[in-house]
């Protein structure tokens, strides 16, 4: 009796968990265990009634322009947050500091403008972190990820980045994966470091042929690795107008030196001269005396 019993109760218990459910999943979302499925629903703002136990929230596809920080700390145990294809700005620091065990995080398809440190800085646990397609993405702070050592995955393909600095990508220890095509690279000296990194480096590239230099215009569409050799040989045997400038800043101050210098011996040996030639009369006048 007992065994024929069992089955039912746990049938049971299942459907006044999925009605429990149900009645806390936010208005035009689905809800599943541990899941809240927003997409494609024109949401203006965070949906509200998300279950605090939500695990996976997935944001994508609507008119969201704003992440309440407040409201996202009462998600503690999400680790998987997309919200790709909406339109959230640059006003993401301090956004997820109540969501530490993060592992996932697409803001992909956004209008992001920068990234500080303040941003993902409180992401200890984050190991995916997709910022690409951000046309207005324009900057990257030197240490905005230094709090990410986990991150295995990080892609800002399609912005607007001119540069990023070596230091930014090399510090992460468990990187396996960089995204950078498509993006407006201006190949200087200043990029020498990382092109050299890209190429003694164990992360793989998708889609590197499209990882191309935007300027100067003499390597435009070359791929970024491949300059390397070409902008090694520039940089290190021409000289740029500020070197000029700090040359001729060094010859006239040797000048200067110089003329001080001279300027200097010639004023001691007329001093020099005139109390010699005083001694000389004083001796002289000493001497009809007696």
């Amino acid at each position: 009796m007992s065994s024929s019993v069992r089955p039912w109760s746990l049938s049971l218990m299942f459907l006044l968990g999925m009605a429990s459910e149900g009645i806390n999943c936010p208005s035009r979302c689905s809800c599943q265990y541990l899941e809240v499925n927003c997409t494609g629903q024109q949401l203006q703002e965070f949906p509200v009634d998300i279950p605090l136990d939500t695990r996976q929230l997935i944001l994508a596809a609507n008119n969201v322009s704003y992440l309440p920080a407040v409201e996202l700390s009462f998600l503690a145990d999400l680790v998987y947050l997309d919200c790709r294809k909406n339109l959230l700005g640059d006003d993401l620091d301090f956004t997820f500091i109540g969501v530490a065990k993060l592992v996932y995080l697409d803001l992909s398809f956004n209008n992001l403008t920068q990234v500080t440190f303040s941003t993902f800085s409180h992401l200890l646990s984050l190991v995916v972190l997709k910022i690409s397609d951000n046309p207005n993405l324009v900057a990257i702070e030197k240490d905005a990820f230094a709090n990410n050592t986990w991150l295995r995955h990080l892609d800002v393909s399609r912005t607007g980045l001119t540069f990023l600095d070596t230091s930014t990508v090399r510090d992460l220890p468990n990187l396996r994966l960089l995204g950078l095509s498509d993006n407006l690279w201006h190949c200087n000296c200043s990029f020498l470091d990382f092109f050299t990194w890209m190429m003694e480096s164990n992360v793989h590239f998708p889609d590197a042929d499209n990882i191309t230099c935007y300027t100067p215009a003499g390597l435009h569409a070359l791929r970024m690795p491949a300059v390397e050799a070409q902008l090694r040989f520039s940089c290190l045997t021409q000289l740029y107008k500020q070197d000029y400038v700090f040359l001729c800043l060094i010859g006239f101050c040797i000048f200067f030196a110089g003329t001080m210098a001279a300027w200097l011996a010639g004023v001691c040996a007329v001093i020099y001269e005139v109390h010699a030639s005083k001694g000389e009369e004083e001796e002289e006048e000493e001497e009809e005396e007696e």
